[in-house]
């Protein structure tokens, strides 16, 4: 899928009648030539914030989203089941399936774990076990590992504490 199409649309939905589009300007496709495109791992915070409008990170989300047409985002499992189990319980359930259609038409690509994920994601929950345990987390940090995806897109803190087994860190590209 072309980095100017992945995440172009996005229904919101704000709590109050129905959901509202959010469309992002597309760049020209010569622009978007001379980018290299730029794989990130998207956390929950910002997903949240994109289909909610009262969200604080709503607008910088969206501000972020349409500066950077080039980034290619990529999530886990466990991060879209969080999203959508709290954008149910916080909004509604329509906003839980919009974002499940809008990460089924390819917004955002689907990480598919390996059989060995979940032995490095309980190491990485050990090696971090001063953090809050948070399984989202801790499958953005080794899908980046097993991927060789350095960067994330997430307005959670902890990302500047978290490294892989070598002791690199993640690049925020949101904060």
């Amino acid at each position: 899928m072309s980095a100017q199409n992945h995440w172009a649309t996005a229904a919101v939905n704000t709590g109050v009648g129905q959901p509202q589009s959010v469309s992002a300007q597309e760049p020209h496709a010569q622009f978007l030539r001379q980018l290299p495109v730029q794989d990130a791992l998207i956390d929950s915070g910002p997903l949240l914030a994109l289909f909610n409008r009262s969200d604080k990170w709503h607008a910088p989300t969206v501000a972020w989203l349409q500066a950077h047409p080039q980034v290619r985002l990529h999530s886990t499992w466990p991060v879209l089941t969080e999203v959508c189990a709290l954008l149910a319980r916080r909004i509604h359930n329509e906003a839980a399936l919009d974002f499940l259609q809008w990460v089924q038409r390819g917004a955002v690509q689907l990480d598919s774990p390996a059989d060995w994920s979940l032995t490095s994601v309980l190491a990485i929950c050990q090696r971090f076990a001063s953090l809050p345990l948070d399984l989202a987390d801790a499958s953005i940090a080794e899908a980046a590992e097993r991927l060789a995806i350095r960067h994330v897109v997430s307005i959670d803190q902890d990302f500047d504490i978290y490294r892989d087994a070598k002791g690199h860190p993640l690049h925020n590209l949101l904060r």
